[in-house]
């Protein structure tokens, strides 16, 4: 054989062992901060509202956080993942020319078999005595892997994934056990002030359970865009915005207010500023659960209308005479149709180019979302919508349904 084949084979083979190691290692660094890492927050059980903000009682934060500890846990994610050996192989092109004694041993890494591990992990608080718990969708969302919880006093539980909310990133999760578990209790979102004191307490980083942080709420009704490193994204409606911290590990946990009551579920964190925070709220979340403990999957109410919210800049470059509610319009392409035949908007009378001013006599001037109000009722609901329609306005009835599988 050539010698210099034989020098070129042992360079590709040195050269392609040196990647394969830097390209293993740099997954197994990588790989965790890929996965979704919650924060853990305490919860308790309902409480009267506490008269004291940050500057109020020193005692008010303290003593609720005492309260609710016990109804928070941490989601744990654990997989097969790969047992991987290093062992060297001999390798000597030049044996025939010089003898054993000129020989190179090679690195290399064999797979050996599997072991459980811990992957991922997040948070989620109890919401009912019998197991129930709520969290994100991202925390419990991934393939080929199994889930537990660990509690404030460090008992592990198996749980099952029992609904994943396929508009909102929500999921709900059950322990299976005899006994009974302190829950929290959710509040009003509706009710959420801008400025009062917010409280998110987890497991940050995934490595400092149940540490809490202290802010206000800095906005509502936020309509965002989150997305995580693996390159998921999801439109989320009517968020609250907190000033709290709310670090890496933080989703999938409770943000409460003074009296302990979850006003919103941690779900994202602007990653270009500074203490800016998201909670899914509080209303929808409750929604979603009870709709588990109903019907054992997350049910939604659907009306099957397309839609553009109005304003002022819309509605004097589109020469449209009202400038607030939504106009039922046409998606981008010709299957997107203004309303889904057969729907219960299509039942009720809807058109296209209508546009629906009020639900239930509340107007849509766009502070609230037209879909997320109409995820505030449930399934075979009535209400009734003020329509504008061939410039007269009227009232139409219209019964909710179940939306249909996505």
């Amino acid at each position: 054989m050539n010698p210099e084949s034989n020098l070129s084979r042992f360079v590709t083979i040195v050269v392609t062992s040196v990647v394969t190691v830097i390209i293993t290692l740099g997954v197994m660094v990588l790989a965790p901060r890929y996965l979704p890492q919650q924060i853990s927050d305490k919860n308790q059980l309902t409480t009267t509202q506490a008269d004291a903000g940050i500057g109020g009682n020193a005692e008010a934060i303290p003593d609720m956080v005492d309260r609710v500890s016990d109804a928070v846990v941490s989601v744990i994610a654990t997989a097969d993942v790969p047992v991987v050996e290093e062992y060297f192989e001999e390798y000597n092109p030049w044996g025939r020319f010089f003898g054993d004694g000129f020989g190179l041993s090679i690195p290399r890494q064999r797979q050996i078999g599997t072991e459980k591990q811990e992957v991922g992990g997040g948070t989620g608080f109890f919401v009912s005595n019998d197991g129930y718990i709520v969290t994100n969708r991202h925390v419990v969302d991934a393939e080929n892997v199994e889930y537990s919880v660990v509690t404030n006093d460090g008992e592990t539980f198996p749980v099952t994934v029992i609904a994943k909310d396929s508009a909102l990133d929500i999921g709900i999760l059950k322990v299976d056990a005899d006994q009974q578990f302190p829950f929290l209790a959710f509040g009003d979102s509706k009710d959420v002030r801008l400025g009062e004191t917010a409280v998110a307490i987890g497991n940050v980083l995934a490595q400092f359970p149940n540490s809490v942080s202290v802010g206000v709420i800095s906005g509502l009704s936020r309509d965002i865009v989150a997305g995580d490193n693996a390159g998921s994204v999801e439109s989320l409606e009517g968020v609250i915005q907190t000033d709290a911290a709310i670090n890496r590990g933080n989703s999938g946990g409770p943000l409460l207010n003074l009296a302990g009551e979850v006003i919103g579920v941690n779900v994202a964190v602007a990653g270009n500023g500074e203490n800016i925070g998201f909670a899914l709220p509080a209303s929808s979340v409750a929604s979603a659960y009870e709709s588990v403990k109903k019907h054992g999957a997350i049910i939604r109410p659907f009306i099957g209308v397309r839609y553009l919210q109005l304003d002022e800049t819309i509605a004097r470059r589109n020469n449209v005479d009202r400038n607030y509610g939504v106009l039922v319009v046409r998606g981008s392409s010709q299957e997107e149709l203004a309303v889904v035949p057969g729907s219960p908007a299509d039942k009720a009378g809807i058109v296209e180019n209508d546009i629906i001013l009020e639900i239930e006599s509340k107007k849509l001037d766009g502070a609230q979302s037209f879909a997320s109000m109409i995820r505030d009722y449930a399934v075979g609901d009535t209400i009734t919508l003020k329509v504008l329609h061939d410039g007269e306005e009227k009232e139409v009835v219209v019964k909710l349904e179940k939306a249909p599988a996505v």
